[in-house]
């Protein structure tokens, strides 16, 4: 973890809207999918936000606990930053904290990519749930528990990883 570096463009140390119970969320910078209607618009640019230390990033994780019982990565697309995101999900499993991944990239597609990319394949297997899929506006709906529009799927990705399948969290 040492000399490791994400760039951040927000940080919440506690939320109840990103995943289930109480959480830290980061969002990180970057993101390619460019969807219509994004919420995060100004986190698309891979400069925007500050370069942190992932070691800095643990020790404010570490300040908000016992308090919450998990983290969250978001974005801009945090699939962008897949090695400084395994180092800290192992980090954050240690501390005993579930951990939640909004991406625009769908799980099939992962699944596809875990195949010849190592670190990702680490990384999702360190992901308890995967909200997957671009925000689409015309399938948006303000009632949608932890997602934007209809077509994203709140996955268990253990099980779906250990059954080969999509695995719909029905919350």
């Amino acid at each position: 973890m040492e000399n490791k570096y994400l760039q951040v463009a927000g940080f919440l140390d506690n939320s109840l809207v990103n995943g289930v119970g109480l959480r830290s969320v980061i969002f990180v910078s970057g993101c390619k999918h460019n969807c219509e209607g994004c919420q995060n618009k100004e986190m698309q640019s891979f400069c925007y936000g500050d370069n942190i230390s992932l070691k800095d990033i643990l020790k404010r994780i570490e300040s908000n606990m016992p308090l919450i019982k998990g983290i969250t990565f978001s974005g801009g697309e945090p699939l962008e930053h897949i090695e400084e995101l395994r180092i800290l999900a192992e980090e954050i499993k240690n501390l005993g904290l579930n951990i939640w991944c909004y991406t625009g990239y769908t799980f099939e597609y992962i699944k596809k990519e875990m195949v010849q990319n190592l670190e990702l394949n680490k990384l999702m297997n360190l992901v308890d749930v995967l909200v997957d899929g671009k925000y689409d506006e015309s399938k948006k709906d303000g009632i949608l528990k932890y997602r934007g529009s209809f077509n994203q799927r709140i996955i268990d990705v253990k099980k779906s990883l250990n059954k080969n399948e999509v695995i719909i969290l029905d919350l």
